[in-house]
């Protein structure tokens, strides 16, 4: 059977380079600037110092040795010690100021992204993968910093050298000199070419790691359905695939990557070999020195030395613009969902919820919702029934302005919620989902998660309150229980028992139990009722409910389908009706009498 790949890439590998996102990178640099300026110093005084040598060099060959001076040989051995010396303690004090420089880069980038990406609505984490979001934050990152950082600084510190380099060769000799600058020609036409080559290669690479990156994270989190429906075999297929494709464009990458190094060194090699051939030509006829083409020689090996550092910067800014352009990408999605310019704050709720023909679609042209009206009172509790996809959990989403509304208004206690700011409508909310999420840390950690100022004795309440704190004690630790990654130590059941805690704990001003007790068995549900009604007393009730028999108390019962409110009622009023709710019902108690038997 054929097998799709379903991890294609959602990136433009043909983009030109876009000279802006290094513009923006500079907020970033200029917050260090008297650091890098400081280190760039130390480097230029460094390299100036070591650029002594040859000169010495040439005196000991042309001066001190033919005239057995030995006073003075001493005297140059000492110099050159001390030049050594300088430039070894400044570069090194240079590389320790740029490694503190390189990681705050690293600390702020990441902090922005990771703050900018909290804001960012459902819609973007419902249509990309976990793992190509937790690449950008961590992977990418780091690899733009040392460019960020380093890379300006050395690219400014070698052009310097190069300056340097020119000046006190050309000091020596003038016409050996012109010999070493006749192969920069070759040198800048070798580079032009290879450029766009390397570009279009790491941005691939990016993409392949990217994808490899996702599949990894998605399967790592679904290992026990990997292994409860046997399909080890396939998905290492895929991943197989996947890690082929990487390795692939890793290779070619690597391959126009690896040619800059040996393209230099053979021009640097053959601009030598020149000095060499002319000089022994010139120095036949006693126009050069022994010292004089030794120096010069020195002088092209170091004149070539930071044009292939000034190479490899290219080749690893060629490489790192790709990631560059992913963090930035993810910086520039827009928050869709945000507080607007003039919203206020939302007072304390009281809990009236009104739906103005409310439309809404995930995907243009696709409504879930049309024209959808209704209020519910102060304190009522409302259940939500119908059809799988019939946009139940979407009208509680929208309450909580998850997302943003194709049409109409929502209001609560008569503020439109698109004028209040986020934080002031969430925080007064208390939201049960079907899949409860649970945090690495103690239990009593997932539980204070609402309220961070909240007592023990708060927490063991409203753990005894929805029957969570009879498991919770027996635990190894009791409350100070450690659990791992998504509570991988807990039963669905419990994870679900924590969630309701947790939401308790909050106090919120409207409820909102979407499949909330879908993961806990009937005796504990049973259990848990009177909790349910200590939580549901006061409060405005949203209730998403598989088993209908749970919902039978609620005021109102709300039958979603093709868009809309089909029957609105009671359970008595609905069952009396006998309309799609009361054959929903009835079918699920049919359904439930075979089974007892």
């Amino acid at each position: 059977m054929a097998r799709r790949n379903t991890y294609k890439e959602d990136e433009i590998l043909e983009e030109p380079f876009d000279i802006r996102h290094l513009l923006r990178a500079w907020v970033y640099i200029k917050r260090h600037a008297g650091k890098m300026v400081l280190a760039l110093i130390l480097s230029a005084l460094g390299g100036a110092a070591a650029l002594v040598s040859p000169m010495i060099v040439q005196r000991a060959l042309d001066i001190a040795i033919p005239n057995a001076d030995v006073p003075m040989l001493y005297r140059l051995v000492v110099y050159a010690s001390c030049f050594y010396i300088i430039s070894v303690v400044f570069t090194t004090i240079r590389s320790y100021i740029m490694v503190g420089v390189s990681q705050d880069i690293i600390y702020q980038i990441r902090d922005d992204l990771f703050k900018h990406l909290q804001k960012l609505p459902f819609q973007y984490y419902d249509d990309r993968p976990q793992g190509k979001i937790l690449v950008r934050v961590v992977n990418y990152v780091n690899s733009v910093s040392d460019m960020l950082s380093n890379g300006l600084i050395n690219v400014i510190l070698e052009i310097i050298n190069l300056i340097f380099i020119v000046v006190f060769m050309f000091a020596v000799d003038v016409s050996l000199s012109l010999v070493v600058l006749a192969g920069v020609p070759f040198l800048m036409v070798f580079m032009f070419w290879i450029k766009n080559k390397q570009r279009k290669a790491w941005q691939a690479v990016s993409n392949k790691n990217s994808n490899l990156n996702a599949y990894l994270q998605e399967n790592i989190v679904g290992a026990r359905i990997t292994q409860i429906f046997a399909r080890e075999d396939e998905n290492a297929e895929i991943f197989n695939k996947l890690s082929s494709d990487c390795r692939k464009t890793w290779m070619k990458a690597v391959s126009y990557s690896t040619l800059v190094w040996p393209g230099i060194d053979t021009i640097s090699v053959l601009v030598r070999a020149a000095i060499f051939l002319f000089g022994l030509i010139v120095f036949s006829q006693g126009h050069e020195t022994l010292g004089t083409i030794v120096a010069i020689s020195s002088y092209a090996s170091r004149f070539w030395q930071p044009i292939m550092n000034l190479g490899n910067i290219f080749n690893n800014f060629i490489n790192n613009m790709a990631y560059l352009e992913r963090i930035f990408e993810a910086m520039d999605e827009p928050v869709t969902v945000d507080d607007a310019p003039d919203a206020i704050e939302m007072k304390k709720i009281q809990g009236e919820v009104t739906f103005e023909n409310v439309s809404f679609s995930y995907e243009k042209g696709k409504e879930i919702l049309h024209n959808v009206s209704f209020t519910v009172k102060k304190g009522e509790s409302v259940a939500l029934v119908g059809p799988t996809g019939a946009g139940k959990s979407t009208i509680v989403n929208l309450i909580s302005r998850f997302y943003n509304l194709d049409s109409g208004r929502i209001l609560i206690d008569g503020q439109d919620i698109s004028k209040v700011t986020l934080k002031s409508l969430r925080s007064q909310m208390g939201i049960m989902l079907q899949d409860s999420f649970i945090f690495s840390g103690t239990i009593e950690d997932n539980i204070r998660y609402g309220k961070l100022d909240a007592t023990s004795v708060e927490i063991r309440n409203a753990s005894k309150t929805v029957c969570a704190h009879s498991f919770i004690k027996n635990m190894q630790n009791g409350y100070r229980t450690e659990v791992k990654e998504r509570g991988a130590l807990l039963s669905q059941g419990q994870k679900q028992l924590i969630s309701f805690a947790r939401t308790l704990l909050s106090d919120p001003a409207i409820l909102v139990l979407d499949e909330a007790t879908s993961s806990i068995d009937v005796q504990t549900e049973r259990a848990l009722q009177q909790g349910l009604d200590a939580m549901l007393a006061g409060r405005t009730s949203f209730i998403i409910a598989h088993r209908l028999s749970t919902i039978t108390k609620c005021d109102k019962i709300m039958y979603i389908n093709d868009g809309g409110i089909t029957e609105c009622g009671s359970h008595e009023e609905l069952m009396a009706r006998k309309g799609d709710y009361y054959h929903l019902y009835t079918a699920q108690v049919e359904e439930s009498m075979k089974k007892s038997v």
